[in-house]
């Protein structure tokens, strides 16, 4: 019990703590957030006015999360070199401490990790309940897509989870939906209002409908997968 009050302190302290830095400069602001929560931010990076509150966040080199984005209950939300998260997505989790829910998955790991000079675009849904990877050079366009790792096992009338892949060099379409289980091998093209339901290892395909399947081969001179700066100008 008091393993359990403690821990419920900790978390009102990490909570107030968040909340009051958003008021200040962002220079004070990330000694805060370093100093206080020992979140590890590169001098480089920056995080606009969003609710980011993971249990540990990484932040390698210029990299940045815009505006009115929030993000809690993950074990870890990791940006690598250049990643970006935009505006206004909606980024959660399950926390492990938690044990109501999902407690046969002993290897679940509820966190968010975005390769280098990788991006997710604005208003995006994001459910980590289990991890998702996004490869380094993969973009999440467009708006309005969602990346599920949790529903609900019907066999067993129990919730359950499973990881997310996203390999290097991936485009994902507006309004396209990544279901738990899938991946999307590296440099490969998932089109627009497309649901990605399994695991594919064939790269250099567009993958595209509901439920995806591999409808075109792509040429891998193409520059977007060659490129070495993530930005698209």
């Amino acid at each position: 019990m008091t393993g359990t009050s403690d821990r419920s302190m900790r978390n009102i302290f990490r909570t107030m703590l968040a909340g009051i830095s958003i008021l200040l400069p962002w220079p004070l602001r990330r000694l805060v957030l370093c100093t206080f929560l020992g979140f590890k931010i590169h001098p480089t990076c920056r995080i606009g006015l969003s609710w980011i509150l993971p249990r540990r966040l990484i932040m390698e080199s210029h990299a940045a999360i815009g505006s009115l984005t929030v993000c809690k209950n993950l074990d870890l939300l990791h940006l690598k070199e250049h990643a970006y998260i935009g505006k206004g997505n909606w980024i959660t989790g399950y926390p492990l401490e938690l044990t109501e829910f999902f407690a046969a998955e002993k290897d679940r790991r509820p966190e968010l990790v975005i390769g280098q000079h990788a991006a997710i675009t604005h208003r995006h849904i994001i459910d980590c309940t289990s991890s998702v990877d996004i490869g380094s050079y993969s973009i999440v366009a467009g708006f309005n897509s969602q990346i599920l790792t949790h529903s609900i096992d019907l066999e067993h009338c129990r919730q359950a989870s499973s990881p997310i892949h996203v390999g290097n060099n991936c485009f994902i379409g507006t309004s396209s939906i990544l279901l738990g289980g899938s991946s999307l091998p590296d440099c490969s093209v998932l089109g627009a209002n497309s649901l990605l339901n399994k695991k594919y290892k064939e790269g250099h395909q567009l993958y595209a409908g509901s439920p995806a399947r591999p409808v075109k081969h792509l040429p891998p001179q193409w520059q977007f997968f060659t490129r070495s700066e993530g930005f698209v100008h």
